[in-house]
């Protein structure tokens, strides 16, 4: 019998060092708005040891028609927690792959991922109407729903310049391209906007 007791004590403290918590997981199209449907995830509790980190996986599935999953666990008070959603096939960005809480978080969590195929773009830049060396051009690109971009900086040229730049990958969608342009004292400011399907080949052009 005391055996008996002194298990369900144990029981007893073991659920209260766990509290119960509830993770709110959506993922969606950052350049559509469109949810993710099947998409995996998984809930973790971490600890650190001897340096590294040891995970457990302690829920796991895909995201519903709606790109949404609720997750209610308890979760040791003592461990890390972290929420991941594997990137979809062929994803040129994402907003956040794995996300960390803990219990100060409260009861609910949202866990919000945004992710965003690939495109191809080749950028071709060209001075048809070149004054001579003090002719001057700065050029930038970035789609128009991620802030921040900083995959491709902004560049400025002196003289004839023209180039051609080799293709690469980037996130499909709305893309907003700008560029000011010196010749003889005189500043212009030039800017267009394009859209880039997904895995389409775009050529940009810009003459000057």
């Amino acid at each position: 019998m005391k055996k008996l007791i002194l298990i369900l004590l144990m029981g007893v403290f073991l659920v209260s060092c766990k509290k119960k918590q509830t993770i709110h997981i959506t993922a969606k199209n950052a350049a559509t708005g469109e949810p993710y449907p099947g998409l995996t995830y998984y809930v973790v509790t971490y600890t650190n040891i001897n340096g590294g980190t040891k995970s457990k996986t302690v829920a796991t599935g895909t995201l519903d028609a709606n790109g949404e999953a609720v997750v209610t666990e308890r979760l040791p008070k003592n461990k890390g927690r972290g929420v991941r959603v594997v990137e979809p096939e062929n994803s040129c960005y994402n907003k956040n792959i794995q996300l960390y809480f803990s219990e100060e978080d409260g009861e609910n969590f949202k866990a919000e991922f945004e992710f965003a195929e690939c495109a191809y773009l080749t950028i071709s830049v060209n001075n048809i109407n070149c004054q001579g060396l003090t002719d001057n051009i700065i050029f930038d690109m970035q789609p128009t729903y991620v802030e921040g971009f900083n995959n491709i900086i902004p560049r400025e040229e002196m003289g004839c310049y023209s180039n051609t730049f080799i293709e690469s990958s980037v996130p499909f969608g709305q893309w907003e391209a700008t560029w000011e342009v010196t010749r003889n004292n005189s500043t212009t400011y030039h800017d267009t906007t394009f859209f880039m399907n997904i895995n389409e080949h775009h050529l940009l052009t810009i003459n000057y």
